[in-house]
């Protein structure tokens, strides 16, 4: 894993213990097994950012405080320029660039969404948090299942959907696609 999971893994291993709570406290609260939160918090299993912002809304921190060990800070704007927004890869194929990390209170997390193409049997990872989500696609072509249902996203399209619905997507025509992910 990279030095970036290594810390969130450190991060999310140190929240539980200033709370004094257990392992199992923390994945049954957040609705995930306790296999799947020692391994998050071991760095060893990959760390989605829904599952972030599960245990960031659960224990009333920002997530950002998680994601990039920074606690935001700016109340009336926030200015990202081109490129400079704090990023974090989860995996090499994975990469979020927040686009809001300094402002306190937000009520959607901005991200600019980076993948890389992986090989054509690669499965598809699915995903389902609370809220909505908004996707478009700046740059390449990206296939995105929802529940079962496979929607090709061009450049320009865009989609608003059920976030709690399983959804997951890849990179088409093998090159890399980026698009902005806000979520609600």
């Amino acid at each position: 894993m990279s030095d970036q999971i290594k810390q969130i893994a450190e991060r999310l291993r140190g929240l539980r213990e200033v709370l004094d709570l257990t392992p199992e406290e923390v994945a049954e609260s957040c609705q995930s097994s306790i296999e799947e939160y020692l391994g998050m918090e071991s760095g060893e299993k990959d760390i989605s950012v829904s599952a972030l912002q599960k245990i960031a809304r659960k224990y009333g921190i920002a997530l950002d405080v998680l994601m990039f060990g920074e606690e935001p800070k700016m109340s009336s704007y926030y200015l990202t320029r081109c490129g400079t927004g704090v990023s974090v890869e989860r995996t090499k194929a994975y990469k979020y660039q927040s686009l809001a990390s300094g402002f306190r209170g937000r009520k959607v997390d901005p991200f600019i969404v980076t993948v890389e193409p992986k090989p054509e049997d690669t499965p598809i990872y699915f995903n389902s948090h609370e809220g909505q989500e908004f996707n478009l696609v700046i740059e390449g072509r990206m296939l995105l299942n929802i529940n079962g249902k496979e929607l090709i996203l061009n450049p320009g399209d865009s989609l608003y959907f059920d976030s709690s619905i399983p959804h997951g997507m890849m990179a088409l025509d093998g090159k890399t696609v980026k698009f902005l992910a806000v979520i609600m």
